[in-house]
C-alpha cells in the first residue's frame, strides 16, 4: 500500500504544477492581448480626430470632392486578348435588296435625311447642398459690425453649425487665405490677430476706370 501511494502522489504534483503553469502563461497572454487592443483604440480614436481635421481643412481650402470610382477593365479571354462577342462575318446583301433600292430612287422622290444627332450636353457639376466653410466664414464677418478674431469666428460657427464640428484652426487658416485672396483684411491688436470682410468696389468707380480717356 505505501509502494502505490508514492507514484499516485508524484503524478498529482506534476498536474499541479502543469496546471499552475498554463494559468500563468494564460494571464500574461491575456495582458498582453489587452494592451494591445488598447493601443489599437487609442491609434483608431486619433485616425478618426484627424479625419475630421482634414475634412474640414479640405472645405477651408475648397477642394472638390474626389470623383466616383475608376472603370474596371473588361475581362480578358485566356488567349490574353480581349473577348470577342460574335466571332461570325455578316451575311452579303442579296441582289433582290439593290434592285428594291434602285426602283425607289427612279420614282424622284428624295430619300429623306437624317436629322443629325444633337451633342451630348456637358455633365453639370453636382452642386454641394451645405455652404463651404469658406463663404460661412465670409458670411459672418460680412454681418459684423466690428473685426472678429479666429476664436470668435470658430465659436459662433460652433454654435450655428455644431454638426460641421468647426475647430479654431482650420476657421483661422480659412481666415488667412481670404487674406492672400483680399477677401478679408488682418489687423493687430497688441498680441491679437482680428479679421474683417474686404469691402467690394463700387460700381461707380468702375464705370469710371473703364470711361476714362487713355492718355495721349
Amino acid at each position: 500500500m505505501p509502494e502505490t501511494a508514492g507514484p499516485v502522489t508524484e503524478l498529482a504534483s506534476q498536474y499541479v504544477s502543469q496546471v499552475t503553469k498554463d494559468l500563468e502563461e494564460n494571464v500574461r497572454e491575456q495582458e498582453r492581448v489587452t494592451a494591445e487592443i488598447a493601443a489599437l483604440q487609442e491609434r483608431l480614436a486619433a485616425l478618426q480626430h484627424d479625419h475630421g481635421i482634414l475634412l474640414n481643412m479640405q472645405q477651408a481650402l475648397g477642394i472638390a470632392a474626389p470623383a466616383a470610382g475608376a472603370v474596371v477593365p473588361a475581362p480578358r479571354g485566356k488567349s490574353g486578348g480581349a473577348r470577342r462577342t460574335d466571332t461570325k462575318k455578316p451575311a452579303p446583301k442579296k441582289p433582290a435588296a439593290k434592285k428594291s433600292a434602285a426602283g425607289k430612287a427612279g420614282t424622284g422622290k428624295p430619300a429623306a435625311k437624317k436629322a443629325p444627332a444633337e451633342p451630348a450636353q456637358p455633365a453639370q457639376p453636382a452642386q454641394s447642398s451645405q455652404p463651404t466653410l469658406v463663404e460661412l466664414v465670409r458670411r459672418y464677418l460680412a454681418e459684423q459690425n466690428e473685426p472678429r478674431s479666429a476664436a470668435e469666428v470658430a465659436e459662433a460657427l460652433g454654435r450655428t453649425y455644431p454638426e460641421r464640428a468647426v475647430q479654431t484652426k482650420v476657421v483661422r487658416t480659412t481666415l488667412e487665405n481670404l487674406v492672400a485672396r483680399n477677401g478679408a483684411h488682418r489687423s493687430k491688436q497688441g498680441s491679437s490677430v482680428f479679421y474683417t470682410v474686404a469691402a467690394e468696389p463700387a460700381p461707380e468707380t468702375a464705370e469710371k476706370a473703364e470711361g476714362a480717356d487713355p492718355a495721349e
